[in-house]
């Protein structure tokens, strides 16, 4: 049997990656772990939650404003451009949102397949928004996407599947 008869399970018991794929190869069928399923579900709900907090939080710009108006102490700043920064700030993070769960999407999908490489970018994705929201900026809406991407991180790091996420050898065969 040649490297390219080999099966990506049997590629992966020799603890090498997946075959590279041409274009135009047939997608093979993937047939990941039970926790990987679960966890390619959780990063598509984490990144559909993350928008929709953000979302929220844009519905409520009028009552930030209102409030950030009332506690101005400094005659510098004018209402407008409070407005104008608020604004500037919502649709900023309304847009992340959008762009991490894509990004949620896309590396979920490559974890789904095997790819160790987009676990660990997924570990540190969670890791990012975690501490954005921790620290910067949160509602209860996206600290559940937080949640969400943390359990999805845990479940694709459990023993069982392990050998689904080969470590690549310091010499291949």
């Amino acid at each position: 049997m040649t490297d390219s008869d080999e099966s990506d399970d049997q590629r992966r018991a020799k603890g090498l990656p997946p075959a590279p794929r041409l274009s135009g190869d047939p997608q093979p069928t993937v047939n990941p772990p039970k926790p990987v399923k679960v966890s390619f579900v959780l990063w598509i709900l984490s990144g559909l939650v993350l928008i929709a907090g953000y979302g929220f939080t844009l519905t409520a710009k009028q009552r930030m404003i209102d409030s950030l108006v009332e506690m101005n102490n400094d005659a510098n700043i004018t209402n407008e451009q409070i407005a104008s920064g608020v604004t500037s700030l919502l649709w900023m993070l309304f847009v992340g949102g959008i762009v991490f769960a894509v990004l949620f999407w896309l590396f979920a999908y490559k974890a789904r397949e095997g790819t160790r490489s987009a676990r660990t970018v997924l570990t540190v994705l969670a890791a990012l928004v975690l501490v954005f929201q921790m620290l910067l900026f949160s509602n209860l809406i996206t600290l559940g996407s937080a949640l969400l991407s943390i359990v999805a991180v845990a479940l694709m790091y459990l023993p069982s599947v392990q050998d689904y996420y080969p470590k690549v050898p310091k010499r291949l065969p």
